[in-house]
């Protein structure tokens, strides 16, 4: 029986299995494995403390999630398709385990960091190909 995110264990299943996800996903997989060789054992513990803090407000996390996203695009343009990509499987994720309300609200405040992200993105792609 499903029940909504309590807690940052609850947050470890989110994102490990969400990751699981995107390790063997043929369109996101490869960056984070191959283009970019994603250390996972410092990796995961971040996204932790990061879903942790975006919805307990924990403050546990004090990186900057952008910056790391331009070094990815640097590499590999990002496009519409990675970004919907990553929230599709973000929902289908979060559905799969929970319900209930922190549920809704993880999957609201994804959305909207894929949104800004994607707008930045492609803002910098489309002006940098205007150069």
């Amino acid at each position: 029986m499903k029940r909504d995110i309590s807690d940052k264990t609850d947050i470890k299943i989110l994102v490990d299995s969400f990751y699981a996800k995107v390790k063997s996903d043929e369109l996101l997989g490869k960056i984070f494995d191959d283009i970019m060789q994603v250390n996972w054992e410092k990796h995961l513990p971040k996204m932790y403390d990061f879903w942790d803090n975006i919805l307990f407000r924990t403050n546990n996390y004090h990186g900057r999630p952008f910056p790391p996203h331009l070094d990815v695009n640097d590499k590999i343009a990002l496009t519409n398709e990675h970004f919907q990509r990553w929230i599709n499987l973000f929902y289908t994720t979060v559905d799969e385990h929970f319900i209930g309300k922190n549920a809704e609200e993880i999957k609201f405040r994804a959305n909207s960091i894929k949104q800004i992200f994607n707008y930045k993105i492609n803002f910098i792609n489309h002006h940098q190909s205007q150069i």
